[in-house]
């Protein structure tokens, strides 16, 4: 995703993981988008959840948090049947610098990947 007009430049590539155990309101930073002034924006293009339980369903939540501490829902308990992996995103997700994915669940654990591509206004 490139926007004309403004400069950006590959910084690097990631994946974000993090393995989200239910535990009451445990909230599981899943990424949180570089905030150096060089920074332009991060491009998530894709975050799948898995949950590996053989025996029930679990919920997952994902959430925005902006850089004035406002949370935004992106997925409110979505659930995520027995012994499956979803993709939860159909389009890419821009995250402005400063701004942190999060990510909990019930039930159990539920695995999230999200894969990340972040640019910089300057070129390396």
């Amino acid at each position: 995703m490139f926007i004309n007009g403004i400069d950006q430049y590959l910084q690097g590539i990631t994946n974000a993981k993090v393995s989200a155990t239910s535990g009451g309101s445990t909230v599981y930073t899943l990424y949180t988008a570089p905030s150096a002034s060089l920074f332009n924006v991060s491009i998530v293009s894709s975050i799948i959840a898995c949950n590996k339980n053989e025996s029930s369903a679990r919920t997952l939540s994902l959430t925005l948090t902006d850089t004035s501490s406002t949370v935004f829902s992106l997925f409110f308990t979505k659930s995520i049947a027995t012994t499956t992996t979803v993709e939860l995103l159909t389009r890419d997700l821009v995250l402005k610098a400063g701004e942190i994915l999060k990510v909990q669940v019930s039930g159990g654990t539920v695995e999230v990947v999200a894969s990340i591509q972040e640019f910089t206004k300057v070129k390396n």
